[in-house]
């Protein structure tokens, strides 16, 4: 197995692929942040500028998106494992740039809605990208590489809720033209250049419809004692993150006063340190302690921040807690890289499926539990507590601080099946 260069560690695909997976993940992380700043506030123009009542629509919104991804996410990690991750990484980059077509022309709720739901049946862009780079990644060296993905997604950050922003100060829809144009550009690039990374003889003999739905999948998640933890794991870390798409626009407006503008640089500062938690501190990390580890550092890191975050009275006291949030970073490339040493090459998609319907179901979950948590606290009379949902995920994180101590005590073996 031959070296890529710029890559983490030795693959077995063609050098294109690695670079076409990180420029993806890049230009996808972009595109979404471009929207992150500006969405809510779309949202609140559609509805009267009603703080509360913006904060119950992105809940329906993304509690319609998170189901259609949980029933989506199977299916297209069985289309991945039988037919090749190029087609369905194709069809998602295309499905996520007509959702920003719908947001940059939707006459109203009703249209938004439709590009939701869209959004959610195709939302197979970063599951199939991390399936890829199991795919042309040595497995000793798949947390190292899933770190890499993480770095992709915060190079991303850096430009996309800035330029969101600044794009927003002109008009509210042209940051969702801009996100469009980015990500079916990458689409038409990908189709051009990107080479699959699973051979005909490595795939999935044929679509079990048995295994593409979500209770086929939680069947793979349960047939491998340390798996089964690991999954419980990834599903509530999912929770504890969606507090982000949920309240952070509207609550660091209504806490602090920042303007989008604001919000944009602070996505973008977050960006920074996550780059160099991702780049420079994973590797490390992990050679040091582990995979293990590496999860464990991070989901306390995780949890510390969000309290932090959660009791913050101050824009500045914010900001002093970002570091600590950044080292949250360590958490996922030591979970995924456990998670792709469970299952076989052939089995690579259909983990990915099932961390998306995971996800997607998160996604049900996490805008009704910390969205309407936010509009209760912001509603009451006599609780002056805005920082609740912040509050609720930092337990959530502590959770899976739990979860991963438990399964250390009694880990087994993780080899595939």
């Amino acid at each position: 197995m031959a070296d890529v260069e710029g890559a983490p560690g030795k693959t077995r695909g063609r050098p294109a692929g690695f670079g076409f997976i990180f420029i993806s993940a890049v230009t996808s992380a972009m595109s979404i942040g471009i929207m992150v700043p500006i969405l809510p506030n779309l949202l609140r123009q559609f509805v009267g500028g009603d703080t509360a009542a913006a904060v119950e629509w992105n809940v329906l919104f993304a509690t319609c998106g998170g189901m259609m991804s949980f029933f989506a996410g199977p299916v297209l990690g069985m289309l991945a494992d039988r037919w090749g991750r190029r087609p369905v990484l194709l069809v998602s980059l295309c499905g996520l740039g007509m959702d920003f077509l719908f947001m940059a022309f939707a006459p109203g709720l009703v249209w938004l809605f439709i590009g939701r739901l869209i959004s959610g049946a195709t939302s197979g862009v970063f599951s199939t990208a991390n399936a890829y780079v199991a795919d042309v990644t040595a497995p000793e060296d798949r947390a190292r590489a899933f770190g890499w993905m993480g770095a992709a997604f915060n190079v991303g950050f850096l430009a996309g809720p800035a330029l969101g922003g600044m794009l927003g100060q002109v008009n509210l829809r042209l940051p969702f033209m801009a996100a469009a144009a980015l990500t079916l550009a990458n689409a038409i690039y990908g189709a051009v250049i990107l080479p699959e990374s699973l051979p005909p003889e490595r795939r999935a003999e044929r679509f079990v419809l048995a295994r593409a739905n979500p209770l086929g999948s939680l069947r793979l998640l349960r047939s491998h004692p340390a798996l089964a933890d690991l999954a419980r794991i990834f599903m509530l870390n999912q929770l504890a993150q969606m507090v982000w798409p949920s309240v952070f626009v509207l609550y660091t407006g209504y806490r602090y006063g920042w303007t989008p503008a604001v919000v944009g640089v602070t996505m973008m500062a977050g960006g920074v340190l996550g780059v160099t938690v991702q780049s420079f501190v994973v590797g490390p990390v992990i050679r040091r302690y582990g995979e293990r580890g590496a999860m464990m550092g991070g989901a306390v890191a995780a949890t510390l921040a969000l309290a932090w975050y959660g009791l913050a009275p101050t824009g500045l006291g914010y900001w002093m807690g970002m570091p600590i949030s950044a080292l949250g970073g360590l958490m996922t490339p030591g979970l995924q890289g456990l998670m792709t040493q469970c299952v076989r090459s052939d089995e690579q998609g259909q983990l990915q499926g099932a961390n998306q319907s995971m996800a997607g179901l998160s996604s049900v979950i996490g805008p009704s539990l910390f969205g309407l948590s936010f509009s209760w606290a912001v509603r009451h009379p006599t609780l002056h507590l805005p920082g609740l949902p912040l509050l609720l995920s930092a337990v959530i994180m502590a959770a899976c601080v739990a979860l991963g101590a438990r399964g250390a005590r009694r880990s087994t073996s993780l080899q595939p099946r």
